[in-house]
């Protein structure tokens, strides 16, 4: 079939379902929720047999759903409406939820219900649970409603036939004062359950030190204390305020303005010379053993573990994003995780994310985005050179989360890239304002896939799904369905490699040798480097455009070509 996509961006469901139906064979057109009349004029350009609805925060015109049929994808469990679905969800405790793909109609996720797929809810974050469990539901639930409606002579359940033991109801928009904390009255599960509801968007707004700001990002510590309401500590980039009962990391901040645009960034960086005289926890340890700050265990987004032979380095960065200072971090934890006595070392990455290479809020705060973009380029580029001179250990690197631009081909440095069955990969930098990209890709891309298909991987700025990166010689595995049948996957494949780590280390220093003495790695480096020289400090600015209209959510003008099908010349 012929389908539109009408959004308000190609976030990560609506990328998840175009790979899902696009792999099925029917033709995916998008059209970004601009205004009614570009959504009117799409439709009629496209002319297609159903509209899917991912994600949109207006209402489809009138015009165009009375015509024909719309699928709306809701965030919620069968007979639930409203526009903060998942925020309610987490901030009531709900121990399940669900996705709902419903007929566009007068009244707002009150139309004919066509599939549902429920979950178990998770002790996350909104942004968290929608990458994960809500996209995974999504597919699930699309997937039944497009087959229902290619099939015909389905008929939708109405709302009002809905079965009686369905917990769904209408909400309203979540307000600001609906998740304020109460610091001298609210415990640390109560405090986490409120960032997390408003996490991603639009934050919860508080008072850090006299600074308004909205609050994101937030974890558990479980052994600092203090007075409630209190900023005890801070540390890579983040900081620690106790609860009654606790305290909690938050990781950032965006002010509250009325003038000039804000963004989020790390909380420290915010508060800056107001945190003169909090603790400074030390920085995180690579060892098995947790890092100790005052009085115990600290929350980090760098941790290590090992099994037998296998060590496993979990990097947790907001977003996926990574600064110059992460990646410096990452590196040291790296450097000290292969001295030790493993012969396998796992990249892990995050739950949310593996990465998304440059960190472009911190490059947009800086007092020159061209020469931060330059340092974290360089700081990315020392990362993926210790990955791939390392010839101690066999490296895996296990993709449970999404991976964009830098970070696919960061991936790549490692002996072995594996993914979850449901990661989406963004092998291409172009989408930022055609940057050329290093992370040494044109060493790493080629050897891979060869040079002709290398050059349409990072052409086609279109998303790649796991099991197509396989196929395309990208990755070299692709299994596990959830999150525990991925790490058990990765477990298995690490164990096997261990067992076989001197013949197979023997083979890699060989080819390593051989690949530096046909041409050096700084060869690489340099000519990647020179072309992004170009971008950071050239005469185009396209890069700088497009990363600040990226960081402060500009909303979009039109619709890239090389997503709206219907848009293109000569097409019918």
């Amino acid at each position: 079939m012929r389908i539109l996509f009408l959004t308000h961006s190609f976030n990560s469901l609506s990328q998840r379902l175009y790979l899902e139906l696009t792999g099925r064979g029917h033709e995916v057109s998008i059209e970004f929720d601009i205004s009614d009349a570009v959504t009117l004029e799409a439709v009629a350009m496209c002319r297609p047999d159903l509209i899917v609805a991912p994600f949109l925060k207006r209402a489809i015109p009138e015009e165009i759903w009375r015509r024909q049929i719309c699928l709306i994808v809701h965030p919620g469990i069968r007979g639930d409406r409203g526009p903060s679905a998942l925020d309610w969800a987490i901030l009531n405790s709900e121990q399940e939820w669900g996705v709902t793909v419903l007929q566009a109609a007068a009244e707002m996720d009150a139309g004919d219900i066509w599939a549902s797929a429920n979950f178990p809810m998770r002790a996350a974050s909104k942004s968290s649970l929608y990458r994960n469990e809500v996209t995974e539901a999504a597919a699930v639930a699309v997937l039944e409603a497009v087959e229902k409606f290619e099939a015909g002579g389905v008929r939708p359940e109405p709302l009002d036939d809905a079965r009686p033991d369905v917990r769904g109801q209408w909400r309203p928009a979540m307000r600001q004062e609906d998740r304020a904390i109460d610091w001298l009255h609210d415990g640390t599960a109560t405090v986490l359950r409120k960032i997390r509801s408003a996490d991603g968007f639009p934050g919860v707004l508080d008072e850090v030190l006299g600074v308004a700001c909205y609050l994101y990002d937030a974890h558990p510590e479980t052994g600092l204390r203090g007075a409630p309401g209190e900023v005890i500590a801070h540390g890579n980039g983040m900081i620690c305020r106790a609860t009654v009962d606790g305290a909690v990391w938050v990781g950032h901040l965006k002010k509250k303005q009325e003038r000039e645009p804000a963004f989020k960034l790390p909380a420290a960086q915010v508060l800056g010379e107001r945190l003169a005289g909090v603790a400074e926890t030390p920085a995180p340890s690579p060892q098995p053993s947790p890092t100790e700050g005052r009085g115990g265990k600290t929350w980090s987004d760098i941790r290590y573990e090992e099994k037998n032979a296998v060590g496993t380095l979990h990097f947790e960065f907001y977003n996926g994003a990574m600064s110059t200072a992460q990646c410096g971090r990452l590196l040291q934890a790296y450097q000290e995780a292969i001295r030790c006595d493993t012969k396998v070392i796992v990249l892990a990455g995050g739950a949310d994310f593996w990465s998304n290479g440059l960190h472009l809020n911190l490059i947009e705060a800086a007092d020159s985005p061209a020469d931060e973009s330059w340092r974290n380029i360089n700081a990315m580029n020392d990362l993926a050179r210790a990955i791939l001179a390392t010839d101690s250990h066999l490296t895996i690197s296990a993709l449970q989360g999404n991976a964009g631009a830098g970070g696919v081909f960061l991936a790549l440095a490692a002996d072995r890239a594996v993914a979850r069955e449901g990661v989406v990969l963004n092998p291409h930098y172009k989408a930022m304002g055609n940057l050329y990209g290093s992370e040494y890709w044109t060493y790493l891309l080629p050897r891979r896939v060869g040079e002709e298909r290398a050059g349409e991987i990072t052409g086609n700025r279109l998303p790649v799904g796991a099991r197509q990166a396989k196929e395309l010689g990208l990755i070299d595995g692709c299994f596990g369905g959830d999150a525990a049948a991925f790490r058990c996957g990765v477990e298995a494949l690490a164990e096997s490699l261990a067992a076989d780590a001197p013949a197979l280390l023997a083979a890699k220093r060989a080819e390593r040798h051989r690949d530096e003495a046909g041409k050096p790695l700084t060869a690489y480096r340099a000519e990647e480097l020179a072309q992004m020289k170009r971008n950071f400090y050239g005469f185009d600015p396209s890069y700088h455009v497009a990363r600040y209209n990226f960081v402060h959510k500009v909303p979009h003008s039109r619709t890239p070509r090389h997503l709206a099908l219907h848009r293109r010349i000569g097409v019918k």
